[in-house]
């Protein structure tokens, strides 16, 4: 089997791409598909599905956020030979209401593939590549957590513990929560990236401000109510704790947040 590809979606993005350059630094064939990648996949146009899977034995699966896993995908794929999916999921999705997650991690599970669940905590890469980059180089970022810690961990060990579990034996079945080496408040985090850049990220955690900033971005006030909801029940589920999944998995110390925003700042991720 592991001269088969490993279909890899969304393999221009955080992870899948981490997840293709460690399989291709391992000999394994890829497979690297998305929108825009090596082979062209869209959710919404099942005439990309079959260049992606066919002939591949085992799958990297996520989809972008707000894009549902369509069951019909995950059976074409296991109908033409996919025998090992590993799915990205994310920590606390059925506190926080997740529909979307809860439901790809069922159809995984009911796939009739060898299947891994990666429950990541935060990524680190959201304060550089994602949703938060914009509001740290504006100098203030909003998230209605107050000081709730989280465990934050960076993309590449995610991409480790993926590219592991479709490489060896021993993750079939397993659900794995993969975070950072020590929980971090929010606040932590932005004084981090503040002494890494040179230049101050105030955080703002209560609803109140979450709710203006979505205002400024034009966010509807109803689905900005929605989510502090989510908020809510995350701050409910107390601090996080970190794992050892990431040493247990790759055999290594997971990256702490100090190193990612000094060298994402070297690179020159936060200056304009």
């Amino acid at each position: 089997m592991r001269d088969e590809p490993v279909v890899v979606l969304g393999a221009t993005g955080r992870t899948g791409r981490r997840i293709a350059s460690l399989l291709r630094a391992d000999r394994v064939p890829v497979r690297a598909a998305s929108r825009t990648g090596e082979v062209r996949f869209d959710w919404s146009d099942p005439q990309t599905w079959e260049p992606a899977v066919a002939g591949a034995a085992r799958m990297y699966l996520m989809a972008p956020d707000g894009q549902a896993i369509d069951p019909s995908f995950v059976s074409h794929a296991v109908e033409r030979g996919v025998k090992q999916i590993v799915l990205l999921s994310s920590q606390a999705i059925e506190a926080m209401g997740d529909e979307r997650l809860i439901a790809a991690e069922q159809t995984v599970r009911e796939s009739g593939a060898e299947w891994t669940i990666v429950r990541p905590s935060w990524f680190n890469q959201n304060f550089d590549e994602g949703f938060f980059q914009p509001a740290v180089m504006a100098g203030e970022l909003a998230v209605p957590v107050g000081d709730l810690r989280q465990a934050f961990v960076d993309a590449g060990d995610i991409a480790a513990v993926a590219a592991a579990a479709l490489t060896e034996e021993g993750h079939a079945g397993r659900s794995y929560d993969v975070t950072g080496p020590r929980a971090l408040s929010f606040a932590d985090a932005v004084e981090i990236i503040s002494r890494a850049t040179g230049w101050p990220v105030r955080f703002l955690g209560t609803a109140e401000a979450y709710t203006e900033a979505m205002s400024r971005l034009g966010i509807p006030g109803e689905q900005a109510h929605r989510e502090i909801e989510s908020f809510a029940a995350l701050r409910e589920l107390g601090d996080q704790q970190p794992t050892d999944v990431v040493r247990r998995v790759t055999g290594r110390d997971p990256r702490d947040f100090e190193s990612y925003a000094v060298e994402a700042a070297e690179r020159g991720a936060w200056s304009g």
